[in-house]
């Protein structure tokens, strides 16, 4: 358990700096240059990845609750529209003009997909942890960013090229994810 919140820890403090910590974030980067700054930040975070990962591998899960199986497609839906959310925040796409910040949603849909198909302790802690966090995320950014200004939307083509790259990771994720987590997807 020591690890998969250290974990959840460590990749809140350093998401939240930027968000809510912009004079230490100032300050790091004056001390240390723009490149040490970002090094650190992606080293810190794969650092909480891999925290997270063996944190929760390693704890032995406690029954909670458990939905019905009808649930399944729901979660399944989902998770395609959390990687579609997700792959938003990359590549330009209308779904910018409806939802902020596409990629903190993602981590909401994809947290709350988890919670209704895994009712155990360990899984209840990451995915509830992830999807407040996320959502804390909305709210400070919102608070910083102000007034929100919508992009123009883009061509069909980069639409659909969007789209299909976030399809086809989707799929990757599917095929990897007995591999990362553990557990085959049923």
């Amino acid at each position: 358990m020591t690890l998969l919140i250290a974990g959840l820890f460590l990749w809140a403090i350093v998401h939240f700096i930027p968000s809510i910590g912009i004079p230490i974030k100032t300050n790091l980067i004056k001390q240390f240059g723009q490149k040490a700054y970002t090094a650190s930040f992606s080293v810190l975070l794969v650092l909480s990845l891999i925290l997270i990962v063996f944190g929760w591998r390693s704890i032995a899960p406690t029954f909670l609750y458990a939905l019905p199986e009808v649930i399944k497609p729901v979660a399944l839906f989902l998770l395609v529209l959390a990687f579609f959310l997700f792959g938003a925040a990359i590549y330009p796409t209308r779904i910018k003009r409806v939802v902020r910040h596409p990629q903190l949603a993602s981590i909401i849909v994809w947290s709350a997909a988890h919670l209704l198909v895994i009712g155990d302790s360990r899984s209840v802690i990451l995915f509830g942890w992830l999807g407040i966090w996320a959502l804390s995320e909305i709210v400070f950014i919102n608070k910083r960013e102000g007034q929100w200004v919508k992009q123009d939307a883009p061509s069909w083509k980069q639409e659909v090229i969007g789209a299909l790259i976030s399809l086809a990771i989707f799929i990757v994720a599917v095929l990897a994810h007995p591999y990362i987590s553990g557990i085959p997807i049923r």
